[in-house]
């Protein structure tokens, strides 16, 4: 039997379905600093919908939340931890020295 004749055949995997990751007694809120947490990377980014599994209003509830809590100051803009450690990490080269003979 050629090709395309043959009866498309469904793949057996079963899928488990995920849970969402905000629950329904989850408030999202800017005090909410341990859910606020699991929706930002390590650079201090908001994640995109699409990898946190959000619906569209939570994603916007989220965003809201994040902003708010880093006005407050309660969240940096920017997490620059790394960035900082790679620059103390590098030697410093200054320019040539007067050396005593």
């Amino acid at each position: 039997m050629d090709k395309s004749k043959q009866p498309f055949n469904k793949s057996k995997r079963s899928f488990r379905r995920r849970l969402p990751p905000i629950g329904s007694g989850d408030r999202i809120d800017y005090r909410n600093m341990s859910l606020i947490s699991r929706f930002i990377s390590e650079q201090g980014k908001i994640l995109s919908r699409r990898v946190n599994r959000l619906t569209l209003k939570q994603q916007r509830l989220i965003t809201i939340a994040i902003k708010q809590a880093r006005i407050l100051s309660s969240l940096p803009f920017l997490n620059n931890e790394k960035q900082f450690e790679r620059i103390e990490s590098i030697p410093r080269i200054t320019g040539p020295r007067n050396r005593i003979k």
